[in-house]
């Protein structure tokens, strides 16, 4: 009996062939694409977009699932939560506390409670 033409490597076996994912071969191919380095912005710049708005309010109502209701000395009102330490702490808050609270400036509607002060 004769033997079939080899057609090549088989799809089964170990060998099979140049794989698709993976490390890149050494030394073949083009150059991959490096993208161009961001330009450096200022510190001053940068520091204030992330800095968090500190302000002082006292809590008006007492809302569901550790939430509160604080009313801000400039008249607005916000909701607001317990920070993980004071959560930690079992910091207790009641009606008329006056506490110190963080916002951030993309959302002015939403705080974190950082401090009871009284």
């Amino acid at each position: 009996m004769s033997r079939p033409p080899n057609r090549g490597p088989s799809r089964s076996g170990p060998n099979r062939g140049p794989s698709r994912g993976g490390p890149p071969r050494r030394g073949g191919g083009p150059p991959r694409f490096v993208p161009p380095p961001r330009p450096v912005e200022p510190e001053d710049e940068a520091k204030q977009k992330e800095e968090a708005i500190e302000l002082e309010g006292t809590i008006a109502a007492v809302l569901a699932g550790t939430m509160f209701r604080v009313k801000l000395r400039n008249g607005h009102e916000v909701l607001a939560h317990i920070s993980g330490k004071m959560r930690k702490k079992f910091i207790r808050l009641v009606i008329g506390d006056a506490v110190k609270i963080e916002m951030s400036p993309y959302d002015m509607d939403k705080a974190r409670i950082v401090y009871r002060i009284g």
